[in-house]
């Protein structure tokens, strides 16, 4: 599977061309060619096309065919979280706390907890930070953005 790396997190490319594509048409505001998506990602139009047809069957992303179409947001920026265009793209989120996918150490993993930890920092964020979010500095947030777990959900 190809996928994205950040140190020991991967993201599917197609998750990550999602969620940046959608950044991108949060910060639009006019409906934006797929064609101007694509460069303005520097990606494959034909692969931003296969995403975005996933987003439009999630209700995440409008799109509107002809000279003055193009996509849009399907709702407002503040009611998409990063997980709903995660797993739009990806299906549920699973939380896996083993390398392998499988419990392979009998006694204590020789990871520690460290996969529960990251796993946890990870789908809280995304269950917690809509598109209007992702391009707010932290002080804008302020203190009040309260993190909760996919268990919470």
């Amino acid at each position: 599977m190809k996928g994205v790396y950040m140190g020991l997190l991967r993201i599917s490319e197609a998750a990550s061309l999602g969620l940046h594509a959608m950044t991108v048409l949060a910060r639009q505001e006019h409906a934006m060619a797929m064609s101007q998506v694509a460069r303005t990602l520097d990606v494959s139009q034909t692969h931003l096309s296969k995403v975005c047809q996933r987003l439009v069957k999630a209700g995440l992303l409008d799109g509107q065919r002809g000279p003055k179409g193009g996509l849009t947001l399907a709702r407002p920026s503040n009611q998409i979280r990063l997980l709903d265009i995660y797993e739009a793209i990806e299906g549920e989120m699973e939380l896996c706390d083993c390398l392998l996918g499988r419990p392979m150490c009998h006694t204590q993993c020789v990871m520690g907890d460290v996969l529960q930890r990251v796993n946890r920092e990870v789908s809280s964020y995304f269950l917690n930070t809509t598109l209007d979010q992702v391009s707010l500095s932290p002080e804008a947030l302020g203190n009040n953005h309260k993190l909760t777990t996919l268990e919470e959900r």
